[in-house]
């Protein structure tokens, strides 16, 4: 973004989790965000934020930033606010998976190509030309017919081989500067460079020469009204012989052309001539139109295989990694005198961040965890099997618990980078007399559903993993009654949203879980899976689903 020398940011710039960023126009004084499509910025997909998260305001001038009791909370240069604070130029908000910031002013650095702005449109009509590709191909353009029946011609010739050197399977890296090579050469020009446009913007992609200064009414034409342009002599054009770079490079033609497949352009050719020695003619204008068809056409082809192929292989990667996470999660519950113990996750994606775990120590309890990897994909799985390579070490014995948790953290602050944290709920259970000991890392508190009637949320613990490498944790304790029912879960159960937006709690899942306490551990864990499918009524799922159920028998 250019600057215009204003103090107040114009852009907000947001980072996902996988590093894309999108741009977004402060053109309000009130900007909310959230998972909520009541929000001005809405991300419904990402699980670390509320639904209304937090709230930019401009305030005088100046632009401040509200946390909305959210419940994963917003950081501000890392420290997490309770009130609105200042938001400036330099600093970051972290929401979620999310990262904002003020868009950087500054120039972009020493472009090959620069679009010059100017006023005037072309006005000496005897120096320039237009054509259009329907124009080119269509029955009406009998020079072009005449010109090219002649087997022997320069341009009939340059137009073979183009098609003979496009015909092959080359990939983009090599595509490029050959259609820049022919370019130039098909119509003998001084320079030329090629560009492509990657969303609004147009990208270099070859070049021969450098310093290209190109008029914006050049640019526009070609890319917004699909038309060809050959100026013949740039020095008596009123409208270009101004320029700096018409005088530096001593251009006296040029020609751009849109590199258009049927109605739709994907970029420019350009190419100029410092010299009248041979000027360009309409012949070289109508060739080198159809040349760029013809180039654009491959070069669509050459995207789309390489897109195929790239998707092929993913696919069979991630097929490959799901095979290895599955293998690295419990392939059957422990068999426990005195409890019945079940569990189960689903992906949203191939792969997944969520972890559960069942650990059998030798003094005959168990242990019994769930963790939540933030984000989704293969970077939440592969921190997931980090993580459970961790809690193997760590938990070979079942006390301590808040200190090894605290070791935990520390661990995964090391190694976890930005805008990645886990949640992590660690329990440990005697099967003999139901003692329960746990310790939580802001994962969601589990349930235990009472054969009494009603259930009591494990409450308690601290801040996720990941985020604060010194922080503490405490042990907690509760008991199992015979008939009492566990249920560790992630997330995606309780926040899954049906479509009216309602979320399915953990009021319905206590419900759920009480009217099959009797019931055992695994058709309890499926009738979970099931009623969450039902609730959200197919919706594809927005988060990893996992349910870890402990019944005491």
């Amino acid at each position: 973004m250019v600057s215009t020398g204003q103090t107040i940011p114009r852009e907000l710039v947001i980072r996902n989790i996988d590093g894309k960023t999108s741009t977004v126009a402060l053109d309000r004084d009130r900007i909310t965000l959230g998972r909520s499509s009541a929000n001005e910025l809405c991300y419904p997909d990402d699980a670390g934020l509320s639904r209304q998260h937090l709230a930019l305001t401009r305030v005088n001038g100046t632009w401040q930033v509200e946390d909305l009791r959210s419940k994963n909370g917003t950081l501000v240069n890392g420290k997490r606010i309770d009130q609105p604070v200042p938001f400036g130029p330099g600093d970051r908000i972290s929401a979620g998976h999310l990262t904002l910031e003020f868009a950087d002013a500054a120039p972009p650095a020493n472009n090959t190509v620069v679009f010059v702005e100017h006023g005037e449109s072309f006005s000496n009509s005897s120096t320039t030309l237009v054509a259009n590709l329907d124009a080119v191909l269509g029955p009406q353009s009998d020079d072009l017919n005449k010109t090219y029946v002649m087997q022997g011609s320069p341009q009939m010739r340059a137009l073979i081989r183009a098609g003979r050197e496009l015909a092959g399977h080359r990939p983009l890296d090599e595509l490029f500067p050959l259609i820049m090579d022919l370019s130039v050469e098909a119509v003998l020009a001084g320079r030329g460079v090629l560009m492509t446009l990657e969303g609004d913007e147009l990208r270099l992609r070859a070049a021969r020469g450098g310093g290209f200064k190109i008029s914006t009414t050049v640019r526009d034409r070609v890319i917004k009204e699909k038309q060809s342009l050959l100026v013949r002599d740039a020095q008596l054009d009123q409208a270009l012989r101004g320029q700096v770079s018409i005088v530096e490079h001593k251009v006296r033609s040029m020609i751009a052309v849109p590199l258009q497949t049927n109605d739709r352009v994907i970029g420019l050719i350009y190419v100029d001539t410092p010299h009248l020695i041979r000027e360009f003619s309409r012949e070289d204008l109508n060739l080198l139109t159809v040349m760029a068809n013809v180039a654009a056409i491959r070069i669509e082809h050459a995207r789309l295989n390489e897109i195929e192929e790239a998707e092929r292989a993913m696919a069979k990667e991630m097929e490959q990694a799901a095979q290895i996470q599955r293998a690295m999660l419990p392939s059957s519950p422990p068999m426990v005198a005195g409890l019945d113990i079940a569990g189960k996750t689903t992906a949203c994606r191939t792969v997944g961040g969520d972890y559960y775990d069942f650990l059998e120590f030798p003094d005959g309890r168990v242990g019994m965890l769930v963790g939540d990897v933030a984000g989704k994909g293969m970077p939440a799985s592969l921190l997931m099997s980090s993580l459970q390579a961790r809690v193997h070490v760590l938990f070979e014995e079942a006390d301590d618990l808040a200190r090894k948790l605290g070791r935990l953290n520390k661990a995964v602050c090391a190694k976890c980078p930005d805008n990645r944290f886990i949640t992590f709920f660690m329990s440990v259970v005697d099967p003999a007399t139901g003692e329960l000991v746990y310790a939580n890392a802001g994962h969601n508190p589990p349930l235990m559903v009472r054969a009494t009637g009603g259930f009591d949320r494990l409450s308690g613990g601290g801040v996720i993993l990941g985020v604060l490498p010194q922080a503490t944790y405490q042990e907690s304790r509760a008991c199992m009654e015979p008939g009492d029912v566990l249920v560790l879960f992630s997330d995606g159960v309780t926040e899954a949203a049906d479509p009216l937006d309602e979320d399915f709690g953990e009021e319905r899942l206590a419900a759920l879980v009480a009217s099959m306490r009797g019931r055992p551990a695994g058709e309890i864990v499926e009738a979970i899976d099931g009623a969450v499918a039902r609730f959200t009524q197919g919706a594809p799922a927005a988060d990893d689903i996992t349910v870890v159920v402990a019944r005491r028998l």
